[in-house]
């Protein structure tokens, strides 16, 4: 089910997103594999793999917004500028926060989206 809107936490170990529309909530969670060598760089090679695996997971949503803990979010949103511009068009927003609840993190989303659509013009879909 693709639908209109979402919202995702990231840090540097999971993700959630959660997409959304009036009456619906799909939830996904990601989880980060370290695979940990002597090779000079190997955390950066696992970090752009896992934030790789968030892009994917953001595919065929409208908007998005992003959430999450300062470092986290920064190192994410520097990926997706130099990694993916097409996800990064996608992406209304930055918002940090400390792990809320999905509850939580869906009136946030809730209420960014209201603004957003209406700054538009455009409305959510039912």
């Amino acid at each position: 089910m693709s639908l209109f809107h979402a919202v995702a936490f990231v840090d540097h170990q999971s993700a959630q997103v959660v997409q959304f529309d009036a009456e619906h909530t799909v939830e996904q969670k990601i989880h980060a594999h370290a695979h940990y060598t002597r090779q000079h760089g190997s955390a950066v090679r696992s970090e752009h793999e896992f934030f790789a695996e968030v892009c994917d997971a953001l595919e065929g949503i409208a908007e998005v917004l992003m959430t999450g803990g300062h470092t986290g979010l920064a190192d994410f949103r520097h990926y997706v500028e130099k990694h993916r511009p097409l996800t990064a068009a996608r992406i209304t927003g930055y918002e940090v926060v400390d792990h809320p609840s999905e509850k939580a993190l869906l009136a946030l989303a809730r209420k960014h989206f209201v603004k957003y659509d209406q700054m538009g013009g455009t409305g959510t879909p039912a």
